[in-house]
């Protein structure tokens, strides 16, 4: 079956992956009042607004094994929905969610151990980590491109990919990164809202 929308039909799914996709978002609607996971104004409409918009970075690195790490996991957007996808369509990935804040660790660890997907969650400081040596690097709503870029210094393989979600401004944040950063930058318009884009990032060195 294809992953709850139609513009997804690279992602024919089980009925077991969409279980454990609406049992995430059971929790996400459970914890988030607490611990402010997502806006309120978006709990509501978490398919459209968090569950699609993570799973179309999904399908865009052509990786199906090694090492997928997003940073500032948070709510689980994109990397649980990464996670639990790759338990079906990538069993050869590994997924590492980082994450700084200590309540949002424990989330993120109980949707793992509920939803039967494997993953690593690392508590810590994007800068403090030791380097991930990532094969696909993925961020949504965390820092703006130049930022990204630092951290993707830290953290990509030399032949790695930085996926990022962008919004509105995203043409401006591209400008101020290649200020400071040399990089190959392809960019797909999202399928949740046009103004917005992923971009996919590679061979990056500091100018």
């Amino acid at each position: 079956m294809t992953l709850i929308d139609p513009r997804l039909p690279e992602l024919d799914v089980s009925r077991e992956t969409l279980d454990r996709l609406t049992h995430f978002v059971d929790l996400l609607e459970k914890w988030s009042p607490k611990i402010n996971l997502v806006s309120r104004n978006t709990l509501s409409e978490s398919w459209s607004r968090h569950i699609v918009d993570s799973a179309q970075v999904f399908q865009i690195p052509d990786r199906r094994s090694g090492r997928w790490a997003d940073l500032g996991a948070g709510g689980g957007f994109p990397g649980l929905v990464v996670a639990i996808l790759a338990q079906e369509l990538a069993p050869d990935l590994e997924v590492v969610l980082v994450e700084s804040d200590q309540r949002k660790g424990v989330f993120l660890r109980s949707v793992l151990r509920e939803t039967g997907v494997s993953a690593r969650v690392l508590v810590g400081r994007i800068e403090e980590i030791d380097p991930l040596n990532a094969d696909v690097l993925s961020a949504r709503a965390l820092a703006d491109l130049s930022t990204l870029m630092g951290f993707a210094d830290r953290h990509l393989a030399t032949t790695g990919q930085g996926v990022f979600l962008k919004g509105a401004n995203w043409k401006k944040e591209l400008d101020a990164a290649r200020e400071s950063w040399k990089f190959r930058c392809a960019q797909r318009t999202s399928i949740t809202d046009p103004n917005a884009v992923v971009l996919t990032i590679g061979a990056l060195t500091h100018v």
